[in-house]
């Protein structure tokens, strides 16, 4: 699930750098120029983390601090400032910060920091919803692969719940006392995602002020989900298998070998034994990982779990909001159920807060609940020719660039390589937006 971090500075330039950081890899982001307006924010936004500079008029981050602890107890706060000192980063920590960068430092550092103390995913808090027999069946094999350590891939379609299903087994595996710890390969740059995953010493790189552990110290004990490991680049693939084959890692900059204790999962909404014909992913890798393969049903193909999980859903929202929950009428409950749901249970959860909006009289009705039908009828089965948005939409930017990126992967046969080359951008930065579309529901051919 994306989390959601409030940026506090006063220097906009830099605060926009942050931004751009942040939801880079896959964060969404409110920014706040003083301590006043954060706190505005907070009232009235679900934050998950905040980052603040502490040298600010008025109130400054240290007195920001004192005041989310006070009013939000257990709100991580991580703070920053271009003037650090020894006593002021104690002073800090004392008043409850997280941590403390002195700037500058690398997107690297703070893409590490964030990630760190970012909240775990609640999304499976009450378990897996299988109502339908292909469910149910999952996890029955979910239950099975608890109870042992071995390796597990789970493939499926984008938005289908994969990491949903990582969480259960391993809450319900020996591991479950012990950490679980999620690294989106699809979303963060790979020399981020290097020093993330596999942390580095202090001075390894400008800006590296302080050692800092990788994903994989950070899951000693418990579980490390490799979540859309097909996006990761052939030269971090080696690096990734080495220390799968060795159980041992090595942090950069450090030649000090770490032993590791930890079971790792990977989920995937690729065809992987295509990935690994068209040399796209390695195969000694891809044996290492597929020790145990789930696949996970697309929602079209469980109907009887798409009610459910909306009401679940919306619970949900409506106890994050302080709000009575509205029911859904047998119009709004015939319609959702005979959707074919491209984007799997991303799209059903984006349909269900659009009608949260536009319903009224504690019902939602089949009116309030609008579907954004950007392939058409058959999305997974997309050519060059029938890449059609509604045109409605024609004039929004971002959806023609969508409709462009669908075309020039369908006309590049699912070739990333090939699609960016047409495109004129960089493979990395389609990876970038690929990784949003996905976010937004967006299925991908290919």
């Amino acid at each position: 699930m994306t989390s959601t971090i409030l940026i506090v500075e006063d220097d906009m330039s830099l605060s926009e750098a942050l931004k751009d950081t942040l939801e880079l890899i896959g964060h969404r982001t409110f920014i706040a120029d003083d301590g006043s307006t954060a706190m505005q924010v907070l009232e009235k936004e679900s934050i998950d983390l905040v980052v603040s500079d502490v040298q600010m008029k008025q109130i400054n981050g240290i007195q920001l601090l004192q005041r989310i602890t006070n009013k939000y107890p257990g709100k991580p706060v991580i703070l920053m400032t271009a003037y650090g000192t020894i006593q002021q980063a104690v002073l800090a920590i004392q008043a409850g910060a997280m941590d403390y960068l002195v700037k500058p430092f690398e997107p690297e550092v703070l893409a590490t920091k964030v990630s760190q103390f970012l909240p775990l995913s609640n999304h499976a808090e009450n378990g897996m919803i299988a109502v339908s027999d292909i469910s149910q069946s999952v996890v029955a094999l979910a239950n099975k692969v608890a109870q042992s350590d071995i390796t597990v891939l789970v493939t499926g379609e984008s938005g289908t719940g994969k990491e949903v299903l990582v969480q259960y087994i391993h809450r319900h595996s020996d591991r479950s006392e012990k950490p679980f710890v999620a690294i989106n390969c699809a979303a963060i740059p790979d020399n981020m995602l290097e020093a993330i995953l596999f942390g580095y010493q202090k001075g390894a790189f400008t800006g590296a002020y302080k050692s800092c552990p990788g994903k994989f110290e950070q899951a000693q004990g418990g579980t490390l989900l490799l979540d859309e490991i097909s996006e990761m680049s052939l030269g971090l693939q080696a690096k990734l298998l080495r220390v799968l084959q060795e159980r041992e890692v090595e942090r950069l900059g450090d030649q000090k070998l770490i032993p590791l204790d930890v079971r790792v999962m990977a989920t995937s909404n690729r065809n992987m034994l295509e990935e690994v014909r068209n040399g796209r992913f390695r195969e000694d890798l891809y044996y290492r990982l597929n020790v145990f393969r789930i696949e996970m049903p697309a929602l079209r193909d469980r109907v009887e779990d798409v009610i459910p999980i909306a009401e679940f859903l919306l619970q949900r929202v409506a106890g994050k909001n302080s709000t009575v929950c509205p029911c859904l009428s047998d119009d709004a409950i015939l319609k959702l159920k005979t959707h074919a749901w491209p984007g799997n249970v991303r799209e059903l959860d984006n349909v269900l807060q659009r009608g949260l909006i536009l319903h009224g009289n504690g019902m939602i009705k089949a009116d309030d609940l609008n579907f954004e039908d950007l392939h058409g009828e058959d999305a997974w089965q997309a050519t060059s020719d029938n890449v059609v948005l509604p045109e409605t939409l024609g004039s929004d930017l971002r959806v023609q660039e969508r409709q462009t990126i669908l075309k020039a992967l369908v006309q590049s046969q699912g070739s990333r390589k090939t699609a960016a080359e047409t495109l004129g951008i960089s493979p990395r930065t389609l990876r970038y937006k690929l990784a949003r579309m996905r976010d937004e529901g967006v299925a991908i051919p290919g």
